[in-house]
C-alpha cells in the first residue's frame, strides 16, 4: 500500500509518501524559518499563505522523489489538528480534493498520534510503552496500550518546553526558532554555574510547568544589566538542564507508576541532544529501554502522518473520512 501523508499544522509544509507503513520512499519539508524569524515567532497569516504556495510544489517533490504517479497512491492521510487552522485547512481541503477527484480514501490523522508512532518509521516498539511528545506546542506523557489506543498521564499546565526554549533564546537576543541555538550556546556553557528552578509540582503528579522556569531566567537576566554575571553560554545551559531533569524524572516517575520498562520520546525537542542523552542515562540505570526517532522524524514531517494514518486505515477501517463533514479542529484532543 502505498500512503501519501500531508502535513501543514503550524509553519512547514510537508508531504511524504509511505510503503506499507514503514518503507518510506519520500520525505519532503518545506521549513518556513526564514518567515517568521523577524516576527520573533510564528505568524499565522504568513503560514497559511506559504502554504497555499507550497503544498502542490511539496506533493509534487515527494512524488518524484518516491518514483510514483498521484493515480498510485492508495491512500491520503492528512493532518485535522491540533494546530493553527488556517494551516490545517490548506493541507485538508487539498487531501479532500485529490480525495474526491481521484476516489481515493482518506484519513485524518491527530498531528500528535504522528509523533507518538514515529517510532515506527525506523523500529516495531513493543506495547504498551511510555510516550513523551515534547514540542514547541506540547508537553505530553502517554500510557500508549497499542495503535489507536493512548492514555493520557500528564501535560503542560501552562508552557510547553519547546515555547521555552524559543522564549530564552529570544530574551538572550536570538531569533526564532531558538530551541536549536539554546542547545548550541549550552555546549560553551557550564549548567552548574547556576541553578534555576525546577517545577515538580504537587506530589506524584506527571504534569509539567515552565512558566516559573522561564520568569526566573528573565529575572536573572534583567539583574546582569546592573552587574557581573553568567555568561549567554551559563545561562543556556543551566535552562536546559532545568527542563531536561524535570522531563527525565517524570518520565521514570510514569514508568513506576504504570509498571512499564519502556520509553519513546519524540517532538520536536526529542532532537535537543541533551535531553536524549539524559533520558538514554536515567531509563539504563532503572533497566529500562528507551528510543527516540531520527531528528528528521522529531520535528513536524509528513511521514509520521503517513505512518499514522496507515495503521488507522489497517486497524481501524472504518477511519475512511466523510469528505463532506470532514473538518479540522485547532484544538483536537487525543
Amino acid at each position: 500500500m502505498l500512503v501519501l501523508g500531508l502535513e501543514t499544522s503550524c509553519d512547514d509544509t510537508a508531504a511524504a509518501v509511505l510503503q506499507d507503513g514503514n518503507k518510506l520512499l519520500s520525505n519532503i519539508i518545506n521549513d518556513q524559518s526564514n518567515i517568521h524569524s523577524k516576527y520573533g515567532g510564528i505568524v499565522p497569516e504568513l503560514a497559511g499563505r506559504s502554504h497555499i504556495d507550497q503544498v502542490h510544489k511539496v506533493i509534487r517533490c515527494a512524488l518524484e522523489s518516491a518514483q510514483v504517479k498521484l493515480r498510485d497512491i492508495d491512500l491520503l492521510a492528512v493532518t485535522v489538528g491540533p494546530g493553527l487552522i488556517g494551516s490545517l485547512l490548506v493541507g485538508l481541503n487539498t487531501a479532500k480534493g485529490i480525495s474526491y477527484g481521484l476516489g481515493t480514501p482518506l484519513v485524518g490523522v491527530n498531528h500528535l498520534e504522528g509523533h507518538l508512532l514515529a517510532i515506527f518509521l525506523q523500529k516495531q516498539i513493543e506495547f504498551p510503552f511510555i510516550a513523551l511528545v515534547v514540542s514547541g506546542g506540547h508537553t505530553d506523557l502517554y500510557r500508549v496500550n497499542n495503535f489507536g489506543q493512548y492514555q493520557l498521564l500528564g501535560r503542560t499546565r501552562d508552557d510547553a518546553a519547546g515555547e521555552s526554549f524559543d522564549k530564552v533564546a529570544k530574551m538572550l537576543g536570538h531569533k526564532y526558532p531558538g530551541g536549536p541555538k539554546i542547545e548550541k550556546m549550552a555546549v560553551e556553557g557550564n549548567a552548574k554555574a547556576h541553578k534555576f528552578p525546577r517545577a515538580y509540582l504537587e506530589k506524584a503528579s506527571l504534569d509539567f510547568s515552565f512558566s516559573g522556569l522561564k520568569t526566573s531566567v528573565k529575572n536573572y537576566i534583567d539583574k546582569l544589566q546592573s552587574s557581573n554575571g553568567l555568561s549567554d553560554g551559563d545561562i543556556a545551559a543551566a535552562f536546559q538542564e532545568a527542563v531536561v531533569e524535570v522531563l527525565s524524572k517524570k518520565i521514570i516517575m510514569a514508568c513506576e507508576q504504570e509498571g512499564l520498562s519502556r520509553v519513546v520520546v519524540t517532538g520536536g525537542v526529542a532532537s535537543n541532544g541533551a535531553l536524549r542523552k539524559a533520558v538514554a542515562s536515567v531509563c539504563s540505570d532503572s533497566g529500562y529501554e528507551s528510543w527516540f526517532p531520527d531528528p528528521v522524524f522529531c520535528t513536524d514531517n509528513a511521514a509520521m502522518i503517513a505512518c499514522a494514518g496507515y495503521q488507522k486505515y489497517k486497524n481501524f477501517p472504518a477511519s475512511k473520512a466523510d469528505l463532506l463533514n470532514m473538518d479540522a479542529t485547532a484544538s483536537l484532543l487525543l
